[in-house]
């Protein structure tokens, strides 16, 4: 029973002094500031607000930065509900 204690206390003390040790210069990355993606701005899908009145007919009111996205998200507003 001792010898089985001992032979494994070996193993984990051999196991933990063949792992690597980390040097910290390398577990550091270094990361480069580039101007180009700091001037990337995400995409803003457009806001639209769909308001239905008392005869059920629809309306809507669509605000956004790009005019062609606001321009096919009304052509597909129509679309949808001119299809009902």
């Amino acid at each position: 029973m001792f010898v089985k204690r001992l032979l494994l206390l070996f193993f984990v003390i051999f196991i933990f002094s063949c792992t690597p040790k980390e040097d910290k210069q390398q577990a550091q990355p270094v990361l480069k500031q580039i101007s180009e993606i700091e001037g990337i701005k995400p995409e803003k899908p457009p806001k639209i607000k769909l308001k239905r009145d008392a005869k059920n007919d629809y309306s809507w009111e669509i605000s956004g930065d790009d005019a062609e996205e606001i321009i096919k998200a009304d052509r597909k507003l129509r679309k949808g509900i001119g299809s009902e």
